[in-house]
């Protein structure tokens, strides 16, 4: 081959060149004219701006920062929500001015005491608190006993106390009104006479607070189950003769007909009350039979009411009551668990601030779920037609920016929106349709958790949008001439290839939209969330579910008891709890949604053309 000499003769040649002579002097400049490239290069691709290290720590240094954020948030509403239901001791604190204060010791601070306040100390402590900088500490005391004092904590300085101590006789009572109680059992009364002194209180406390839980029981349960049903019977009665005077007219033979079996129904109606009536009264005497004396640190007792200060305590107000200095673990393990059960079983009580939390559990429950079942089908619907049926083009284009930009609608605008269209228009309609004679009072016409899932599935809806046309974009095209080639038409290729193989992504889609959904605040505020309902949206009477009803959500309720109550410090613990609650309540859903979704993506991994 002649090409090969041509080639290595220029190799060949190169240190025969005009630096050839200078070899020994140093480096040749035909070497160096060849190492030289190499060297740029090197220091080029080894410059750390130029293999992006300061953009990887950023970007790793911002994921650092957000998820320590989170973690720090996080532990904040863990620590301070499973702390709350603790037992804390009862401190007694002597003051120099003469009084005493017994509570719970609930927060600790340094502050900078006032000139007067500063002014009225002895010689030593100002010295004191000049040498600490000027600075003082503080506790916050929980004295309880709102109907006497007129209010529920106490700022104590810690320059103000003359003794500190825990007495052993020191009770709480945690009352069904006016909050805890703070004070000393001194007797156990039945039928005005007592039936226990002193330490023998708390041996037949336990039991007879047992009995009295059970009358209280009986009593909602009649009031709930036989007396509720014939306040409904008899409305239903009323409601029956007003449509007869609507459709037929007033005196007319219908009217009469259904004026008169009314009356009758409400005769046997008002029968049965008087006899249900009659058992709620005996099981109230039987639960005003037992009495609490407490006494309270200014000396006087807790009575059972303020109006008449001479009364001892009813036993059925007590929901839970012990001596908090000489309690042991087991027994402080015990009151723990009892008040979380109390909290997720049953029904707020003093304006929400305290008990059970169960009304807007399950109104938060029931919402998402019903949330999820609107948005899920209009959301598939709607990217099934922009995805497959749809002929791409500016004005499919317009659709999808204005579905984009809907995703960015202030929530606010949408509860104003389901207010305007849900409530007036639709259930004005239907309440003029089904219900005309119980108008002017609506039934659909205002808020319910009908409206507030549809106001939230239509605020979620721009998610499942995109994110279905992102699953359905995702499925293989190959799939799909597959099956045509098999003979299926479109609409089978979907049912049947694409949407199994596309439901993955679907139900990301609708995890993010549970996500935001169950967590929305502004517009349920309008559609129909409430301070307190008095009956849930699912019982037992037919037709079971009542979509028109209002109901409690978790997220309204800290707004409430942390923007709305009475004193912030008394429903500080229950922002924190709820907030918990709420938390692990979308967690939960969205592992179910999560696990449903790892089913389908290993159910259909394998199934390829």
């Amino acid at each position: 081959m002649t090409t090969e000499p041509v080639m290595a003769a220029p190799c060949a040649a190169a240190p025969r060149g005009p630096a050839a002579g200078g070899a020994a002097a140093g480096p040749s400049p035909g070497r160096g004219a060849a190492r030289g490239p190499s060297r740029t290069r090197s220091r080029r691709t080894s410059a750390p701006a130029a293999g992006g290290e300061p953009f990887v720590w950023l970007t790793g240094a911002g994921l650092a920062a957000a998820g320590l954020m989170i973690l720090a948030l996080l532990t904040l509403i863990l620590a301070q929500g499973a702390a709350t239901f603790w037992p804390r001791p009862l401190v007694e604190l002597r003051l120099r001015d003469g009084r005493t204060l017994l509570g719970e010791i609930t927060r600790t601070e340094r502050y900078r005491p006032g000139e007067e306040e500063l002014a009225a100390l002895p010689p030593e402590r100002q010295t004191a608190i000049v040498r600490s900088g000027g600075f003082s500490t503080r506790r916050l005391l929980r004295v309880g006993n709102y109907d006497l004092y007129g209010e529920d904590f106490v700022w104590v300085p810690a320059h103000q106390v003359a003794a500190e101590q825990r007495p052993a006789g020191a009770w709480l009572i945690e009352r069904r009104e006016w909050g805890p109680a703070v004070g000393y059992v001194r007797r156990l009364l039945a039928d005005g006479r007592p039936v226990a002194e002193g330490d023998d209180v708390a041996a037949q406390l336990g039991p007879r607070l047992q009995a009295a839980h059970s009358l209280i029981r009986r009593i909602r349960a009649l009031e709930k189950g036989p007396i509720g049903s014939i306040h409904h019977g008899l409305e239903q009665a009323r409601l029956q003769v007003r449509r007869a005077a609507l459709r037929h007219g007033e005196g007319s033979e219908e009217h009469r007909r259904a004026a008169g079996e009314a009356a009758r129904r409400e005769e046997e109606l008002n029968d049965e009350y008087r006899v249900m009536q009659a058992r709620v009264e005996s099981l109230r005497r039987e639960s005003d039979r037992i009495r609490l004396e407490v006494a309270e640190t200014r000396g006087g007792i807790i009575p059972e009411r303020p109006s008449d200060p001479e009364s001892f305590l009813l036993l059925s107000q007590v929901v839970r009551a012990y001596p908090a200095n000489v309690l042991g673990f087991g027994d402080k393990l015990a009151i723990y668990a009892s008040r979380w059960w109390e909290y997720l079983t049953d029904e707020p009580r003093e304006a929400n601030t305290e008990g059970g939390i169960f009304p807007a559990l399950f109104g938060t429950l029931m919402m998402t779920v019903l949330m999820s079942l609107m948005v899920a089908p209009f959301g598939v619907v709607a990217a099934l037609y922009l995805r497959e049926y749809a002929r791409q083009g500016p004005l499919v284009s317009a659709v999808r920016i204005a579905v984009n930009n809907l995703a960015g609608v202030p929530s606010i605008v949408f509860g104003v929106f389901g207010l305007g269209f849900f409530c007036y228009v639709l259930g004005g309609s239907i309440d003029q349709i089904l219900f005309p004679e119980k108008l002017p009072a609506p039934t659909y016409g205002t808020g319910g958790i009908l409206w507030a899932s549809l106001t939230l599935a239509l605020l979620t809806v721009p998610v499942v949008i995109v994110a279905t046309e992102e699953a359905l974009a995702a499925v293989p095209r190959s799939m799909r001439e597959g099956s045509f080639a098999c003979g299926a038409s479109r609409w089978q290729t979907i049912a049947r290839i694409v949407l199994p193989r596309a439901t993955p992504g679907i139900m990301t889609g609708l995890i993010l939209a549970m996500a935001r959904g169950a967590g929305e605040v502004a517009p349920l505020m309008i559609t129909g969330v409430v301070k307190l309902a008095p009956a849930l949206p699912f019982d037992g009477r037919f037709p079971f579910i009542h979509p028109e009803r209002s109901f409690m959500h978790l997220g309204f309720h800290i707004y409430d008891v942390g923007f709305q109550s009475r004193n912030a410090e008394a429903g500080k613990p229950m922002v924190f709890t709820t907030t918990l609650l709420l938390i692990v309540l979308i967690a939960l859903l969205n592992l179910a949604a999560v696990w449903l979704r790892s089913r389908l993506r290993r159910r259909f991994s394998s199934a390829h053309f």
